[in-house]
């Protein structure tokens, strides 16, 4: 009985932290990271900002778990990619469609995930984040680049494909509208497709 408690104790706490993460990114996005209060927060979430101290310690605290849950959208979405991927080419594919997912690819999702990075220099923290996000990806990049391109050629595309994102994900962080992710994967298709031409 009393681990029945505990089990289901977990599962509301998870479900509050999700509750909680959803309402970070609406409210990061129309307020600022800068300036949001944990408060703001909270009231987004119809909760207290000492639910959000209970279970994230502080803001940079919530950001940091808000960001664990946006690169665990990328990793499984990755994953499935590369699952349905043949080629290089289809992997490389899989990587740009990983990073333009249904699931990841939101105006309100970019516009934190910008003002991740922009902070991630000053905390530790999000700095680890960053680094890892990074390396991975330049990982998967170079890796797929290496089986279709002369080497000297490979450090070159993997930084254009690299910049390219980070650009498209800029541009729809500041969008007035909803974004496209369908036609987001087509045309890093076609920027990969020109990278390897």
């Amino acid at each position: 009985m009393a681990q029945n408690f505990v089990m289901g104790r977990k599962r509301i706490r998870d479900i509050r932290n999700e509750e909680l993460i959803a309402a970070t990114i609406v409210a990061v996005h129309k307020r600022g990271y800068s300036v949001v209060t944990m408060a703001e927060i909270a009231r987004e979430a119809g909760a207290s900002a000492a639910s959000i101290n209970y279970y994230f310690g502080s803001k940079e605290g919530l950001m940091e778990a808000t960001m664990r849950h946006l690169l665990r959208k990328l990793r499984t979405a990755m994953i499935a990619g590369y699952s349905a991927a043949r080629t290089p080419e289809e992997r490389l594919y899989a990587v740009m469609d990983a990073n333009f997912s249904d699931a990841l690819f939101t105006v309100p999702q970019c516009s934190l995930w910008m003002q991740f990075w922009a902070n991630a220099p000053y905390s530790p923290r999000l700095a680890r984040l960053h680094r890892i996000n990074r390396t991975r990806v330049r990982s998967h990049v170079r890796a797929e680049l290496a089986n279709l391109l002369p080497a000297e050629q490979i450090e070159t595309a993997r930084s254009a494909l690299q910049c390219y994102m980070d650009g498209v994900w800029l541009q729809a962080a500041q969008s007035e509208s909803s974004v496209d992710a369908k036609a987001a994967r087509l045309a890093a298709h076609r920027v990969v497709d020109l990278s390897l031409s």
